[in-house]
């Protein structure tokens, strides 16, 4: 289907985890005198159990728009709610993993993957008095990961992509509502990335946590996601969503299907427009109201 390039605001819906209205965001007093933002005119409502992918060019607020999701910045202007709750700072419902893993290494994988739970609570006041609970937890979904026999290892014994897994792991061990990732496989070659992709995918079919996912990889926003977006220039909005309604579960071979990479190549033409020709995120959403 032709994606609908216009991002409109809907009215809030019990069925909205995610719920931004006109958010506009400057990093100081000063910038927002002058009017300067990172982005702006953000109105976004992702469903329930929605995996999301956020895509565009370098620069265009994509790292911000994760810092005011959770609560790490809070907007200029305009309000969000995350599970029917105000953003009035940090979430404790969110996990989130990077594209450097930073595991600590002077820790086991196990020890690394339960550091949330000793940091975070209602976990860490009964980290002691549960840690045997906890510790099985954390093995168990290192085995899912595919590190079985990697419990025990230090992160300088493990491959990049080992690292990752385990820094998901780390993201996912006190079972948040929603997992942020901000390009989590950018560093990894395209086979570990690939199958980062099918291990992401299956946790996510088994827990159905809220996922916003930030990359550069067109192919991996249209593999995983629902729904992805395009962000504009800096000040950056969404000026594109294109809902990926290719069947589920996914599998790697649908990544060579032609239905597959005409979704790709529609995305790229929306981010090639943006880059190259300097254009507004008001004009980038005409013009692609028009296609």
């Amino acid at each position: 289907m032709a994606g609908a390039p216009s991002i409109a605001a809907a009215p809030a819906d019990a069925t909205n985890f995610v719920d931004f209205q006109d958010v506009w965001l400057a990093y100081n007093e000063q910038l927002l005198r002058e009017n300067h933002f990172a982005v702006e005119a953000i109105d976004l409502k992702v469903k329930r159990g929605e995996f999301i992918a956020i895509v565009g060019p370098s620069g265009c607020g994509k790292s911000t728009f994760m810092k005011l999701t959770t609560g790490l910045k809070m907007p200029s202007m305009g309000k969000i709610r995350i599970d029917g709750q105000p953003v009035t700072g940090p979430l404790k419902i969110s996990g989130m993993a990077f594209q450097a893993p930073s595991l600590l290494p002077w820790r086991t994988t196990v020890d690394n993957v339960l550091l949330p739970l000793e940091i975070v609570e209602p976990y860490r006041s009964s980290f002691k008095a549960k840690r045997k609970e906890y510790v099985e937890r954390a093995r168990k979904l290192l085995q899912k990961v595919g590190l079985a026999g990697y419990e025990d290892k230090f992160p300088w014994q493990l491959s990049g992509g080992m690292q990752q897994r385990a820094s998901i792991c780390r993201a996912l061990i006190h079972e948040p509502k929603m997992l942020l990732l901000d390009e989590p496989f950018g560093a990894l070659d395209a086979f570990t990335r690939e199958e980062l992709w099918c291990i992401l995918r299956d946790l996510w079919t088994e827990q159905q946590f809220n996922v916003i996912l930030v990359t550069h990889d067109l192919r991996e926003s249209v593999f995983l996601a629902d729904t992805v977006y395009v962000m504009s220039k800096s000040p950056g909005r969404f000026v594109v969503k294109r809902e990926i309604e290719l069947p589920r579960p996914r599998e790697l071979e649908l990544t060579y299907t032609k239905e597959f990479t005409d979704i790709v190549l529609e995305l790229r033409g929306h981010i090639g427009a943006i880059r190259n020709t300097g254009i507004s995120a008001a004009q980038t959403a005409a013009a692609g109201a028009a296609a």
